[in-house]
């Protein structure tokens, strides 16, 4: 976007999008995206390792601890499986996934989970982890309503992107109506995954309006309530001391 992160932050406060989390997903970005937060009082950051990174990105626990504990980290992530895009034995990704749930117990972080194709696996390894001390998102969430309900029950909100508003998410749309509104939260996943009206363009902080602007037509209520559950929502998990 011409004009860059300062552009890109005054587009998002021009469409009522105060607060904004950059979410890693290697190694190589984290002092960036921890440098950006420090810069930017509406931005905070999360440290991880995506699960379709290279296996050689091997976590150091001891490493990844010093790092996240730095104040302008609100949260672990982001990680979990992928059974997608990554093919063979992918037992290096749940054990990876197992030490990013051990670093956020540890430091007392909510965690940013990714699943895809891989349901099963990853509430299997959250029960196992004891994720439900920390809590977190199910980000960018695609699954049923019967996971939803396994996540919630671990304490974990539930994030809808772009995509509940492309015309063939039908059966997305009917976890999106039934999702208590106490654990919803919206995002863009940026740069990817831009919603109607902006389907197909590079996604940015600005466009989640558009998923609230749906959510609230979903469920039969004005966008300004949407917008104030989901923003307390989003506090109440990352930032609570600002609530």
């Amino acid at each position: 976007m011409p004009g860059g992160i300062p552009a890109i932050v005054t587009e998002a406060e021009s469409q009522g999008v105060h607060h904004m989390l950059c979410v890693a997903i290697d190694k190589d970005t984290w002092p960036e995206i921890i440098a950006l937060g420090r810069e930017y009082a509406c931005v905070s950051a999360a440290i991880g390792i995506h699960p379709n990174a290279s296996p050689e990105q091997a976590l150091d626990r001891e490493q990844m601890l010093v790092i996240a504990d730095d104040p302008g980290v609100v949260a672990i992530g982001e990680t979990g499986l992928d059974y997608f895009r990554s093919q063979g034995d992918l037992e290096w990704q749940q054990i990876r996934f197992r030490e990013h749930i051990k670093i956020a117990r540890k430091l007392g972080k909510p965690l940013i989970i990714h699943s895809r194709e891989a349901q099963e696996d990853v509430i299997r390894i959250l029960e196992e982890e004891s994720a439900h001390q920390v809590g977190g998102v199910m980000h960018c969430f695609v699954d049923d309503m019967e996971t939803a309900v396994r996540a919630m029950g671990l304490g974990f909100y539930i994030s809808f992107s772009g995509i509940v508003t492309f015309r063939n998410a039908n059966a997305l749309r009917e976890v999106a109506m039934q999702v208590p509104l106490d654990r919803i939260l919206i995002e863009t996943d940026a740069p990817y995954l831009a919603p109607v009206p902006h389907r197909g363009r590079q996604n940015r902080p600005a466009y989640v309006r558009h998923v609230a602007e749906h959510l609230a037509e979903l469920r039969g209520m004005p966008l300004e309530e949407i917008a104030r559950i989901t923003t307390e929502n989003f506090y109440r998990l990352f930032l609570p001391e600002r609530l």
